[in-house]
């Protein structure tokens, strides 16, 4: 009997051939081979289903036809995984050396979630994103650790469903933080970062971020209404306190003070 993989590795792909050759090529070069590759291709029409056929012998499993938007395409990609965790990294984004994975898998365990920080590159600079060590929903309100870091057990799909396909930009961050906050799935971070991000797509297309916040406004008001409340007058007495700070007569009372700083 075939021992099932620890990770499942899948790249979703169309018409990005350059950014696809970037992706295979850091999979292929890793030095821990305890995974399998999957690659959904969208039908593309740049020559990016000749290459990956070229390397099939590489490829565990691979299609390259019309989906109807990228969840359906990574849903196609879960669908089809053995491995115990899974790993999107989509075309163009890249694991940051032939090592990458021998300094990841020792950590995939006993957590449903684990994840790490990613380095992105923008336009004009590049950084570190980091997460916090410990996940609240008010950092998941706004944000959630990127799918290129995140490693994801497979049995939390089986359980809860695979992504929302209603949703065009932010599914993977719906089933992220119902996984968390709804059903209370277990979750590591580590401080390290083993892949990198480049900065585009379809979230940082013009006229995206507002498409992106009326999504998880509908998911909100639907999952977490009550919390939505108690986050709203936190966000209020958050504002109160920026405007105190801000208030001169506040702060010269602090330099006599008459008043301690806060």
């Amino acid at each position: 009997m075939t021992k099932k993989p620890l990770i499942s590795i899948i790249t979703v792909n169309l018409n990005d051939v350059e950014g696809l050759k970037r992706t295979m090529t850091s999979v292929f070069e890793q030095t821990w081979q305890e995974y399998e590759y999957i690659i959904i291709d969208g039908g593309s029409s740049d020559g990016s289903k000749e290459y990956i056929e070229s390397f099939s012998d590489k490829i565990s499993v691979w299609v390259s036809e019309p989906d109807t938007g990228i969840y359906n395409a990574m849903n196609k990609g879960i669908k089809v995984a053995s491995g115990e965790y899974l790993l999107f990294l989509n075309s163009g984004d890249h694991l940051n050396n032939a090592t990458a994975l021998d300094k990841v898998h020792v950590h995939l365990k006993n957590k449903e979630i684990v994840y790490f920080n990613i380095n992105v590159i923008g336009d004009n600079n590049s950084f570190i994103k980091k997460c916090p060590n410990e996940l609240s929903f008010e950092f998941l309100h706004n944000d959630l650790p990127a799918h290129q870091s995140t490693f994801i057990r497979k049995s939390l799909f089986d359980r809860h469903g695979v992504y929302d396909e209603n949703l065009k930009i932010v599914a993977d961050w719906k089933f992220l933080i119902l996984a968390l906050i709804k059903y209370n799935s277990t979750y590591k971070y580590v401080n390290d970062t083993f892949t990198t991000f480049y900065a585009g797509g379809i979230s940082a297309k013009e006229g995206s971020f507002a498409a992106m916040e009326k999504e998880r406004e509908i998911v909100l008001n639907l999952e977490f209404p009550i919390l939505m409340n108690d986050l709203k007058e936190n966000f209020i007495l958050k504002r109160i306190i920026r405007d105190l700070r801000k208030s001169r007569k506040i702060n010269w009372l602090i330099k006599l003070r008459l008043l301690n700083k806060f």
